[in-house]
């Protein structure tokens, strides 16, 4: 009998893009007052599923939370699930990610959740900053070279 299931912690991360081909851009936070990364770039909007909520609907809470832009869930494009460690043994470490690009939205992006950031910035998948989370960073990169695998891991041996 198993008497304690490994558990992860469900995140949802929008990835909005503009232009096309190589000059494609993501919008990237400068990552502020979280105590994870900060002072590196990350992913516009991202955050915890909740409970009772789907990757789409997180997605698309934490747009208009952290962006203050509107998404209607058909224009979220699933990306890559990307399932993580810190390799510490802590639960709240244990991560999957859901990742999704969306190109199409109401509103003029901005930062909605004053505290948390310390900048919004526009970055070509070709320039972006060196202090960009590590897990993220690849999964840009592998957005820039043509699209990443369905299913990614970060930080297992």
């Amino acid at each position: 009998m198993v008497t304690d299931r490994y558990q992860v912690v469900p995140a949802s991360y929008v990835l909005l893009l503009r232009g096309a081909g190589e000059r494609t851009e993501v919008l990237l936070q400068l990552r502020a007052n979280t105590g994870y990364m900060d002072d590196h770039w990350a992913a516009a909007a991202a955050g915890h599923v909740e409970l009772g909520e789907d990757p789409l609907g997180a997605a698309v809470r934490e747009a208009r939370e952290e962006l203050g832009v509107t998404i209607d869930p058909a224009d979220l494009v699933p990306l890559t699930a990307v399932h993580r460690t810190h390799g510490n043994g802590r639960p709240v470490d244990e991560r999957v990610d859901f990742f999704f690009t969306c190109r199409r939205w109401a509103g003029e992006p901005h930062a909605a959740e004053t505290g948390k950031t310390a900048g919004l910035e526009w970055f070509g998948l070709a320039a972006l900053p060196a202090a960009t989370v590590p897990h993220e960073r690849a999964v840009l990169d592998a957005l820039r070279e043509g699209g990443p695998a369905a299913i990614r891991s970060h930080g297992f041996a």
